[in-house]
């Protein structure tokens, strides 16, 4: 079985292309800082140290990636490792580690990354405005739209 669950911060904001071909599709290339604990030689103290994990999302979840995700904003993302190769200019073989994403979501509230020194940009706003209570606002008019449910 290969599946990997990350939780950490982008460390900028994505990189977003799209594939050429009948049907364009939203490719999303964003790293993660992911803390990992290191003991000392001494046992007695541990220190704090990250792993920078290179992840690609594809269609919806590098269209959301695109329009909510930037520097800072903390996620939980899982998916599968994928490893690969090329040759560089140089001539050099050059090997590769990516984890492909099958799911991803926020792993804090926008007020909860505010408040733990997080980044965020006004220039992108976040999929929801939370209340106070950590419930979605739901807008005005939204009954007219005919769900499936009273």
């Amino acid at each position: 079985m290969n599946k990997v669950i990350l939780m950490g911060r982008l460390t900028r904001d994505p990189e977003i292309r799209y594939s050429q071909g009948e049907r364009s599709m939203a490719i999303a290339r964003f790293t993660l800082a992911v803390d990992r604990r290191r003991r000392n030689s001494d046992n007695a103290n541990s220190e704090q140290t990250a792993d920078f994990i290179t992840c690609v999302a594809f269609d919806r979840q590098a269209e959301f990636a695109e329009k909510y995700l930037h520097q800072g904003t903390k996620m939980l993302v899982t998916g599968r490792i994928q490893t690969g190769s090329y040759t560089n200019k140089e001539g050099q073989r050059v090997y590769t580690t990516e984890v492909m994403v099958d799911e991803m979501e926020f792993a804090e509230s926008k007020s909860q990354s505010e408040s733990n020194g997080g980044y965020s940009s006004p220039s992108r706003p976040m999929p929801s405005a939370a209340a106070g209570d950590g419930f979605m606002n739901i807008p005005d008019g939204v009954e007219d739209e005919g769900l499936p449910f009273n």
